[in-house]
């Protein structure tokens, strides 16, 4: 029986498009800006470095912290609100009423977790969630990741459903003992019929 879902948010939740032609840009046109006023967040990396990971969409930490900085100015003046898909946004809200835990997991830092869907176009959705998890826990693509989550949050592997856009990360949650779902928008795939 399923207690917990855990779930990605580029390309599952949220449109990837909204990640790569706004998120993307918004932080790059910013970001040496914000590292003239605060140099120590690079950690001696150099801006064009920075510049070139975003560019690559390196899930690097120390890039990810930044650009989680540069969001949160973002979101707060209004200039970014956080685009979640209405049959996601609605099967969250199903899923807390039911007492179902809910969990995010994704490659973008905890802070632009909480951005995305604290300031999105369906509102505050933070208080729905119990937790939340980036690289600080491993890579999406290794199946130990899941096991610490699940040992983190304290449900048995096979008692948490994780939702994703990407096969090699379905894979990597399958193997450890999660049950999974793969989302895939370009074929139509909504969160109308999960977990129902």
């Amino acid at each position: 029986m399923i207690k917990a879902i855990l779930t990605d948010i580029e390309g599952t939740t949220s449109s990837i498009a909204f990640v790569t032609e706004t998120l993307f840009p918004y932080a790059r046109a910013r970001l040496r800006d914000h590292l003239r006023d605060h140099p120590e967040q690079a950690q001696g990396i150099p801006g064009d470095t920075l510049e070139r990971w975003i560019d690559e969409d390196r899930k690097e930490p120390v890039l990810k912290a930044i650009q989680g900085r540069i969001w949160r100015q973002g979101y707060e003046r209004g200039e970014l609100k956080g685009h979640i898909y209405p049959d996601a946004a609605a099967a969250l809200h199903r899923w807390h009423e039911q007492g179902l835990r809910l969990f995010v997991y994704s490659s973008g830092s905890v802070e632009a977790q909480k951005l995305i869907f604290g300031h999105s176009e369906a509102g505050d959705l933070t208080t729905l969630f119990e937790g939340y998890f980036d690289l600080g826990v491993g890579s999406k693509l290794e199946t130990v990741s899941y096991v610490r989550i699940a040992e983190e949050i304290g449900e048995k592997p096979s008692a948490i459903l994780f939702l994703s856009d990407n096969p090699a990360e379905i894979a990597a949650a399958r193997e450890a003992g999660l049950q999974v779902q793969l989302i895939d928008r370009g074929r139509g795939d909504t969160f109308e019929s999960i977990c129902h």
